[in-house]
């Protein structure tokens, strides 16, 4: 397990790489890269997840072993993809961020993405599911205390989580479809998108109710027990 001990360097890497580095990858995946090369742009995108992962702690036991939770979290949202119509995966995603940083929402989010997506289909679409999801881990990490004390706000976020996952998959649409963005193309994507959008949102929020508390308990005691 990689260290980095810098405080500067975590600090940078923690703003850089979810804010610059990964929508950047994204959009010249979509925009300048051949798209038969979409893999490697999702697998740059898992490497940089893996590193801001790494930045977000100090001690190298303390790393392995969160990393050992967050890959099972990711197992389960990965067998999550599998349930029809409502997915669970952005709710372990948002619960992981909960309960083990940010850094770990992201990686559960974008690892999620690319893993099941060798199931489901690669594509250029791979990237920003990863970018939607991660994201949705990342600022969950960041808004932790107040989403773990107040039920209806975690519900609330789930429900903007969904919301904000459709938008972001509907730049993707217009610049496959146009070959660059149109805003006037983005509109009519995401109101053709309302079925969808409505499905992500209640799917979270669905899920959040049902799993928070149980997931939050047994991380809980995971992290006081192993000292995570």
């Amino acid at each position: 397990m990689i260290v980095i001990k810098n405080r500067d360097l975590r600090s940078a890497i923690r703003v850089i790489v979810p804010f610059v580095a990964v929508p950047a990858t994204a959009l010249a995946g979509a925009l300048v890269f051949d798209r038969k090369r979409h893999i490697i742009v999702s697998l740059a995108i898992a490497v940089m997840a893996l590193l801001l992962f790494a930045a977000g702690f100090e001690r190298k036991t303390t790393g392995s072993r969160r990393l050992v939770i967050v890959s099972v979290m990711t197992a389960l949202a990965f067998a999550g993809r599998f349930i029809p119509f409502l997915k669970p995966i952005a709710a372990l995603t948002i619960i992981t961020a909960l309960y083990l940083g940010g850094e770990a929402g992201f990686l559960v989010g974008a690892m999620t993405a690319v893993l099941s997506n060798f199931y489901f289909g690669q594509g250029p679409w791979t990237a920003f599911q990863m970018l939607a999801w991660g994201m949705t881990g990342l600022v969950a990490g960041i808004i932790a205390e107040p989403l773990k004390h107040r039920k209806w706000l975690l519900l609330v976020y789930g429900a903007l989580a969904g919301v904000a996952y459709s938008f972001t998959m509907d730049i993707w649409t217009v610049l496959w479809y146009a070959e660059g963005f149109s805003f006037k193309l983005y509109l009519g994507a995401l109101f053709t998108a309302i079925p969808y959008t409505v499905s992500y949102a209640a799917s979270n929020v669905l899920f959040l109710a049902l799993l928070a508390k149980p997931f939050g308990e047994k991380l809980d005691r995971i992290k006081t027990k192993y000292g995570v």
